[in-house]
């Protein structure tokens, strides 16, 4: 017991703290199965590859090929950067007892977020039985928000099982014994 503060004051702190604690959340980042490191050994073969190609055709006095040689390096270079960069666009989902919270920034940096009420907001799901998930979108009250698109069906169907969990846990309240 704190001394300055009654029990029911204490009580109510641990009920807010208890409703503001997350039920849910999960961060959604596109999967690049290349690294920095991969991207730097790739990148290497590439450029020592084009050199060595183009050797035959600078000493034969075709030297403008080497330059078509050094354009398709630049190119896959750019191509690389550009994925990389997508790569950091993200989706952060939170579930409270008070509150779902979707905040989706994109590559650019440009956030958007939606924020809905537990008890309103449901999981729509767009299934086809070849391919599984191919679309799960949070739905409250007309307005509908697609989540978990960098996502394949497969993982989709996880995150949507676990997300509709939440949303049924968050409707139920806070859990005010574990506080």
């Amino acid at each position: 017991m704190n001394p300055g503060k009654s029990d029911s004051a204490a009580t109510g702190d641990a009920s807010a703290m208890a409703a503001e604690r997350p039920v849910f959340d999960a961060t959604i980042t596109p999967h690049r199965s290349l690294g920095q490191n991969g991207f730097r050994i790739v990148m290497t073969l590439v450029c020592l590859s084009s050199v060595v190609s183009s050797i035959p055709f600078v000493v034969l006095g075709a030297w403008p090929v080497a330059g078509f040689f050094g354009l398709d390096v630049a190119a896959l270079f750019i191509a690389f950067h550009v994925n990389f960069r997508h790569a950091r666009a993200f989706e952060r989902v939170i579930v409270t007892p008070l509150e779902v919270l979707l905040r989706k920034v994109s590559h650019h940096g440009r956030e958007a977020v939606w924020r809905f009420n537990p008890a309103w907001t449901k999981l729509e799901r767009q299934e086809d039985e070849d391919y599984g998930l191919l679309r799960l979108s949070l739905v409250s009250r007309g307005q509908s928000v697609a989540v978990a698109g960098a996502l394949s069906p497969h993982e989709r169907e996880g995150f949507a099982d676990a997300l509709g969990a939440a949303l049924a846990s968050a409707r139920r309240g806070p859990d005010y014994g574990a506080a």
